[in-house]
C-alpha cells in the first residue's frame, strides 16, 4: 500500500461524504445541541470500524472515535466541527469542515494494517461559541496523540498560520431606579456607567498594539426611557496575537469598567461569558508536510501572513500537541466572507465538493507521512518542544 493509493480510497468515499455534508447542511444545529450532526458522524465512523466513545467528556454531542491497527506507530488526530450559526445555519461551512476531517480519519484507517499506528477522530462541538476543544486540551484527550489536524473551508487555500488569543468578558453595572423626569436626582444611572466604560476603552485604543482587538456591545441597557436604569450588562471580546499582552489589554478593559462604576456611583462585577481561546501556534514542520501534499495534488497553498481576523479553540489544542489548522477554497477564489448565506451555499456546489474530497486526501496523505517517516515525527516533536507555550 503506497500513499498514492489513498487517492482511490478517498474517491470511493465521495457519495458517503457528500451525503454527510449535505445532511448536516439540511439539519443545522447550534453549539452543544448538534445531536443529529454528531450522530451522523458517529454512525459513519462506526460503519468503518472505529470504536467510539459518545458522549465524550460529559458533552452530549462530543465524541472520540479510534481506529487502532494494534501495531506500533504514532497516533494521528483529526478534529471535526459541525455546529451552525443562528439564523443562517452553516454560514461558516462546518457541515463540510467536519466531513473533511472525519473523512480523512476514515481514509487513513484503511492503510493502518500495513503502516501501524492509530487514528483518532474527535467530534468537537460549539466552536462558534464555547469551544469544547478547550475542555479537551485541558483534559487528557491529547496525552496519547502525536499530531492534531483541522481544516476549514474558505475562499482561499491558506496555510496554517496564527490566530488571536481571546477572552470573553461580561460586565454588570448596578445602580438605582428613579423617575427620569420627576426625580432623576434620586437615581444612580447604570447606563451612564456602561456608556462611560465604552468611552474609556475607546480612549485607550491609541495606545494598543496593532495586533490587539477590543469590541463590545450593550446587552441590557434599561427598560424604559423615563426610568433611570438600575441595571446594565455589556459584553466585550478582548483579543491579541500574544497571550501575555492579552492580559495587559484585559486589565485595561477591567480598569475602564471600574472607573466608570466609580464615577457614576454604581457597583460592578464581571465574569467570563465564554471560554478563553489561546493563540494558535502552527507546527511549521507539520504544516510544510501538509503544504507539500497539497502541491502534489495541484494545490498551491498561500501564506496569508499574520491573519488577525479571529480566534480559534484550535489554539488551545496547539498549546498541548503539534497542530495545524489550514484552509481550503470552496468558492473558486471568489472573495466570499464567512458567516454569510453566500458562503453557506458554496458548500453545496460541485467545486466545493471537489475541494472537500481533495482536502480529505491531503489530510490523509499528511497523516500517512507522519506515521511512515519516524524522522519527520521527530522533527515535528522537537519543534513543538522548543516553542514557548501558555503556562
Amino acid at each position: 500500500m503506497s500513499k498514492e493509493q489513498l487517492h482511490e480510497i478517498v474517491s470511493e468515499m465521495r457519495e458517503e461524504l457528500q451525503g454527510l455534508s449535505d445532511y448536516i447542511y439540511e439539519n443545522p444545529e447550534l453549539g452543544l445541541n448538534e445531536y443529529k450532526s454528531s450522530k451522523a458522524h458517529v454512525d459513519l465512523l462506526t460503519k468503518h470500524g472505529f470504536e467510539v466513545e459518545y458522549p465524550y467528556l460529559g458533552f452530549d454531542t462530543a465524541f472520540r472515535a479510534t481506529f487502532d491497527s494494534n501495531k506500533p506507530g504514532p497516533t494521528i488526530a483529526y478534529l471535526s466541527e459541525y455546529d451552525a450559526l443562528p439564523g443562517i445555519g452553516h454560514g461558516c461551512g462546518h457541515n463540510m469542515l467536519g466531513t473533511v476531517d472525519t473523512g480523512a480519519g476514515i481514509a487513513l484507517s484503511k492503510v493502518l494494517a500495513e503502516t501501524g499506528g492509530r487514528v483518532v477522530v474527535l467530534g468537537t462541538p460549539a466552536e462558534e461559541t464555547d469551544g469544547v476543544k478547550v475542555d479537551m486540551a485541558n483534559a487528557d484527550t491529547f496525552d496519547d496523540i502525536d499530531v492534531a489536524m483541522c481544516t476549514h473551508p474558505s475562499d482561499q487555500n491558506l496555510m496554517s498560520n496564527v490566530s488571536l488569543a481571546m477572552e470573553a468578558l461580561e460586565f454588570e453595572f448596578f445602580g438605582k431606579t428613579a423617575h427620569a423626569a420627576g426625580a432623576p436626582w434620586e437615581g444612580i444611572n447604570a447606563l451612564d456607567a456602561a456608556i462611560n466604560m465604552f468611552n474609556l476603552v475607546n480612549a485607550s485604543r491609541q495606545q494598543l498594539r496593532p495586533d490587539a482587538r477590543v469590541h463590545g456591545i450593550i446587552v441590557d441597557g434599561g427598560v424604559a426611557a423615563n426610568v433611570i436604569p438600575e441595571y446594565t450588562r455589556v459584553q466585550f471580546y478582548v483579543r491579541s496575537l500574544d497571550i501575555n499582552y492579552l492580559q495587559d489589554v484585559k486589565a485595561m478593559v477591567i480598569r475602564s469598567a471600574e472607573a466608570a462604576a466609580m464615577a457614576t456611583g454604581c457597583t460592578m462585577k464581571y465574569n467570563h461569558f465564554e471560554k478563553s481561546y489561546y493563540n494558535m501556534i502552527t507546527n511549521q514542520k507539520l504544516s510544510d508536510t501538509y503544504n507539500k501534499n497539497a502541491k502534489d495534488l495541484g494545490i498551491d497553498m498561500i501564506d496569508g501572513g499574520d491573519d488577525l481576523s479571529g480566534s480559534l479553540d484550535m489554539g488551545n489544542v496547539s498549546q498541548v500537541v503539534p497542530s495545524i489548522h489550514s484552509y481550503y477554497d470552496i468558492t473558486e477564489g471568489v472573495p466570499t466572507a464567512g458567516h454569510t448565506v453566500e458562503f453557506r451555499e458554496a458548500t453545496r456546489t460541485e467545486f466545493g465538493y471537489q475541494a472537500m474530497m481533495r482536502t480529505v486526501e491531503i489530510l490523509a496523505r499528511t497523516g500517512y507521512d507522519v506515521i511512515t517517516q519516524p524522522e519527520l515525527l521527530k522533527e515535528i516533536t522537537e519543534e513543538f518542544n522548543a516553542i514557548e507555550k501558555v503556562n
